[in-house]
């Protein structure tokens, strides 16, 4: 008896017409089958979502721990998802306790070496930089650092030097799915040809200067040998991308971006483009940086962001707070929302993505860095609602962070300042 398997479509195939060229979407075609066989795993991805200014635990914390837990005034707003988030209480950086902890707060390194971020070499790499190394992908891009500014740094490379962020929507839609005119593709492809023999010049010009040096300037060297080298890779990358079309989405390149007061828009935004770049495969791992929202139009909102975080106990700034919290948390559940309805084959981005929405600070008033907001979500978790570990010795969220990377399948028992691995999901 002879029976016929299907093969599949290649993942990234194209329409042909001449000199258009048409990207499919993901389609079940692409999957694999045959007689018995299960489709394709989806790929693990990783969502680190970075907020500066804490939520108000009061109205963020249950007082019982489980699935059962009574929903608070911000939880409500998650209460579609219930089962398939965690809420940590108790789990923090040891020790941090600075208003401007952003520096460590992805990186999870003993606070002494972060203290002073403004001298880059203290820190240590961060969780996106880590994934996006260890993950072997065919991507257009390693890894995102997108979103609107924080004052420091939230991701970091092996060498505890920032990486920047780009901070425009529109730009990061352009780059992700605008394809140019072919004058501006073969403008683009002599100039990452150029880059890279000016990379290679530099290099051995400066390896042989290096020769002539003392320790602390080859020190220096190599620092700038191994930026020189991070930049050879993303220009590898991008020559090898630069004539391949970019994915076609069914949504509205912005024409211009929201200003940060305009948080729905922003949010709104800036967790589209996630979605999309994780839906079409752009990526695998992305930083979003979520910072002070200036002073947001919303109705009844007369404090800026900054202002009502700062309140000092002052109930009349905590309710005003409390609108621009909820309404982030409004956002986090249309996104929730979102990747769930995004299908990829048997299962949905939503399933496949650990998304953690976090904060370096638990109470900016205070300045305090204690009992973190730390919401994960996603992801294939055995998610369990509210997780309470000890609120006055705090478990180290670094040990969350090998557990994602372990969920992401990336094989590591350590990250950071761990002692262990946080294993209640």
């Amino acid at each position: 008896m002879h029976i016929s398997l299907r093969q599949p479509i290649a993942r990234r195939h194209f329409l042909r017409a001449g000199a258009v060229s048409l990207a499919l979407p993901a389609l079940n075609a692409m999957l694999p089958r045959g007689l018995g066989a299960e489709p394709a795993p989806s790929p693990k991805r990783l969502l680190l979502i970075g907020r500066n200014l804490g939520l108000h635990a009061p109205f963020l914390f249950p007082k019982t721990a489980g699935l059962k837990y009574e929903s608070t005034r911000y939880l409500r707003h998650l209460e579609e998802h219930r089962g398939k988030f965690t809420l940590f209480s108790g789990v923090s950086h040891i020790k941090y306790n600075n208003h401007h902890s952003e520096a460590g707060l992805f990186t999870g390194v003993n606070w002494d070496r972060i203290k002073e971020p403004a001298k880059e070499h203290h820190n240590s790499i961060s969780l996106d930089q880590y994934a996006a190394e260890r993950i072997k992908a065919d991507t257009r891009y390693r890894n995102l650092v997108i979103g609107p500014p924080v004052q420091w740094k939230f991701s970091w490379n092996e060498k505890g030097v920032p990486v920047p962020s780009e901070r425009s929507p529109s730009k990061v839609f352009k780059q992700l799915f605008l394809d140019g005119s072919r004058d501006e593709i073969a403008s683009e492809t002599h100039r990452l040809q150029t880059g890279r023999s000016i990379l290679d010049q530099v290099g051995d010009e400066a390896k042989a200067f290096g020769k002539k040096l003392g320790p602390e300037d080859r020190e220096r060297l190599e620092l700038m040998f191994s930026s020189i080298r991070e930049t050879e890779q993303n220009l590898l990358r991008s020559e090898a991308w630069v004539n391949r079309p970019k994915p076609t989405v069914a949504y509205s390149a912005p024409k211009a971006d929201p200003n940060n007061e305009e948080i729905i828009a922003r949010e709104t935004l800036w967790f589209d483009i996630t979605r999309l770049a994780f839906q079409t495969d752009s990526t695998r791992v992305i930083l979003l940086t979520m910072g002070d929202a200036g002073r947001p139009k919303l109705e009844g909102l007369n404090l800026g962001h900054h202002d009502a975080s700062h309140h000092g106990k002052d109930e009349t700034k905590i309710e005003q707070l409390a609108l621009i919290e909820e309404t982030e948390l409004k956002q986090l559940n249309r996104f929730l929302t979102t990747m769930q309805q995004a299908k990829e084959g048997d299962c949905s981005l939503f399933d496949s993505t650990s998304i953690l929405n976090v904060s370096n600070l638990s109470n900016a008033s205070a300045h305090t860095c204690e009992n973190l907001p730390i919401i994960l979500a996603g992801g294939g978790y055995k998610h369990q609602g509210h997780v309470v570990k000890d609120l006055k010795n705090n478990t180290p969220l670094s040990n969350l962070f090998v557990r994602m990377l372990q969920q992401t399948g990336i094989e590591t028992q350590q990250f950071g300042a761990n002692d262990g691995v946080l294993s209640d999901v």
